[in-house]
């Protein structure tokens, strides 16, 4: 599951992100991310099985440390997007992320100096930065060794 921001929010508002935030006192990483998605996007916690966690990745442009927790839900679940944060909801299939079709080199500029980043490209929607690298190390588990088709 992944989540348009809300256009409240500011810097990263309007992109893909995975449901996520601050971990309380007192809670493990696994504890906040399942908390953040329940508040996120109504995820009920009963329904749902943490598998494990990914590669932490700091992420300069923020000063922050994303801790990916990799989850499993016993059904399809019935979401709602928090108004505060989040645009949409985006239910992303694995078959597309696989598409060597979907995965592209992007075109952005940091400090002035254009670059060039890895993104999927689904649903209308381009995912890149933190987000395309939490979910090219999901794929990769899986076997995948994407290569941008452009």
């Amino acid at each position: 599951m992944l989540t348009v921001r809300a256009d409240s929010l500011g810097r990263h508002s309007g992109q893909v992100s995975l449901p996520g935030g601050g971990v309380e006192p007192g809670e493990t990483i696994e504890q906040a991310a399942l908390r953040e998605a329940h508040e996120e996007i109504g995820l009920r916690l009963e329904q749902v099985r943490v598998l494990g966690v990914l590669t932490a990745l700091d992420i300069p442009v923020s000063g922050f440390r994303l801790h990916p927790v990799l989850a499993v839900t016993t059904s399809h679940p019935r979401l709602s997007p928090s108004d505060a944060e989040v645009a949409h909801i985006l239910e992303v299939g694995l078959e597309d992320l696989l598409n060597p079709e979907n995965f592209v080199a992007a075109e952005r500029e940091r400090d002035g100096f254009p670059q060039t980043v890895p993104a999927f490209h689904v649903g209308g929607h381009e995912i890149w930065g933190a987000t395309a690298m939490v979910l090219a190390e999901f794929l990769a588990m899986l076997g995948w060794t994407g290569r941008p088709a452009r």
